[in-house]
């Protein structure tokens, strides 16, 4: 029996589709077949951004706990609804964009836009690719993008031989290599479970591969190290039945402190350490095997994002629901693991003010002050909490809108192209509307003015800057306008194409 990837998974028409053969509910999310509407000739008129109309469906994201006491950085959301732009979007504090990438064809969706570290320099990763599956699972084809620091594409990390990397995590190590996962369709008999002969399974494999080579470096395969019996989904039935099997479904893959791998399985409930040498599991914490005694603070299922914190202990984020409802709310949960003692104790849980449940998706990160970072997933929010659990930062994507993670770290943007100006004539002179794209140090704006692009010394105005687009007044019409970027010092950052006044 000849099984490809190809064979078994396609992109998902429509909206948002929750679910996996197997039951499994997993991130499943494509564009539709039908074409977009046109757009709306009043907001075609009214631009969200005049200096950039192309983002005209950007979804807003709107703050409900204003930042206080909070870390500095920005935030790393990946929007995904059923219309509507895709893809990696930073915001600030408050909610104004910073930067913005549509995602290229043929890809569908971007996910999982982090900060990370690539030779030693900062750089954004992302995944773009196509999510869904046969029956609805949250199961990617496609590879990751590494940006500088001017949002330059210097690389793209795709799985070893034929397969497609999957969505769920890429980890790049102090190695320059990437830690990933591949969704492999094997044949496989699954009559001991009750289910067909000739079935087929979904193996969860690691791939790690040095970036700059593309060559595979390690690989390691659930089916030869943790048991189908481990697995809470249940088998695909009726015509569904040989559909891959998502018996285990990773969804993230890290390093510990001492250098051995660390990942999380979603249809195990279970989170496993693996010698990152022999591949051998060490210990595995939660689900039907667990190797510590976990008490009923620390039980958790279908969680993402698996972690190990700078004290020791180690964080998640516990869904709590999915093909079944544990819990009736989400959280991210930080708890200790006694290795000689087998024991696992709850240090502390963080919860969303909504006590949101979101049965798909999420994240949940340590800050730089002890505090962290939660991205709900499914339900398309993000909170920032103090080291003692409380709310100090808290917002959301339009509800029909979702993000698989949030994040939030400093990042410094300094884009490779011109800043964009925007003109229009109104009252007897001329709103000027300036923008720079992924720009984190403009400070300020300036609009300038003449009679030709060479002699734009007609005068000047300057602003603060205010949000994504910021707004200055030109008394009169000239023929020409450029906008200057300043930073904190005044100093020029980028200028825009002197554009023509047109009454």
């Amino acid at each position: 029996m000849s099984i490809s990837r190809r064979n078994v998974l396609f992109g998902v028409g429509g909206a948002l589709v929750a679910g996996a053969a197997g039951g499994g509910a997993g991130y499943a999310i494509g564009r539709g077949h039908e074409p977009e509407p046109p757009p709306d000739p009043g907001a075609a008129a009214e631009p969200k951004y005049r200096s950039r109309p192309d983002l005209r469906t950007l979804p807003d994201v709107t703050i409900t706990v204003p930042a206080a006491g909070t870390v500095a950085g920005s935030i790393f959301l990946t929007p995904a609804s059923g219309a509507g732009l895709w893809g990696p979007l930073v915001v600030d504090e408050t909610g104004q964009p910073v930067w913005f990438r549509k995602v290229a064809d043929p890809a569908t969706v971007a996910i999982d836009l982090k900060a990370q570290v690539y030779r030693g320099k900062p750089v954004l990763t992302w995944w773009e690719g196509t999510i869904g599956g046969t029956g609805g699972q949250g199961v990617g084809q496609g590879e990751f993008v590494i940006a500088d620091r001017a949002y330059r594409e210097i690389a793209r990390v795709r799985a070893a031989g034929t397969e497609q990397a999957d969505q769920h995590d890429m980890v790049i190590t102090p190695r320059n290599t990437a830690l990933f996962w591949v969704y492999d369709p094997i044949p496989y008999d699954l009559s001991a479970l009750g289910g067909p002969a000739d079935g087929v399974l979904h193996d969860g494999v690691i791939q790690e591969v040095d970036v700059a080579t593309g060559e595979k470096v390690f690989e390691w395969r659930a089916k030869d190290h943790v048991g189908l019996d481990e697995s809470y989904a249940p088998l695909p039935q009726g015509d569904a039945a040989h559909l891959p099997y998502d018996y285990f479904h990773a969804n993230s893959v890290g390093l510990a402190a001492d250098g051995n791998l660390i990942v999380s399985a979603r249809h195990t409930w279970a989170c496993y350490k693996i010698d990152r040498r022999s591949g051998e599991v060490l210990w595995r914490v939660g689900g039907k095997k667990s190797d510590f005694a976990v008490d009923e603070r620390t039980a958790f299922s279908w969680q993402h994002d698996f972690r190990q914190r700078r004290d020791g202990s180690w964080g998640l984020f516990d869904n709590g629901a999915g093909i079944t409802e544990e819990r009736d709310y989400s959280r991210g949960l930080v708890f200790t693991l006694d290795e000689t003692a087998r024991t696992a104790t709850f240090v502390a849980e963080y919860v969303h003010p909504d006590r949101l449940s979101a049965p798909t998706q999420g994240s949940f990160r340590e800050l730089a002050d002890g505090g962290s970072f939660v991205g709900w997933g499914q339900m398309p929010h993000f909170s920032e909490h103090h080291p003692d659990g409380t709310v100090r930062l808290a917002g959301h994507l339009p509800p029909d809108n979702q993000s698989y993670r949030a994040y939030k770290a400093e990042w410094t943007g300094t884009p490779a192209d011109q800043p964009a100006l925007g003109l229009r004539v109104e009252n007897g002179g001329v709103v000027v509307s300036a923008s720079w794209n992924g720009a984190t140090g403009v400070a300020r704006w300036r609009a300038r003015w003449g009679t030709q692009p060479g002699a734009l010394n007609g005068g000047a105005v300057e602003e603060p800057r205010s949000g994504f687009e910021t707004t200055l007044r030109i008394p009169g019409t000239p023929e020409y306008v450029v906008a200057d970027a300043l930073d904190a010092g005044g100093a020029v950052l980028g200028t825009s194409s002197a554009i023509p006044v047109r009454v």
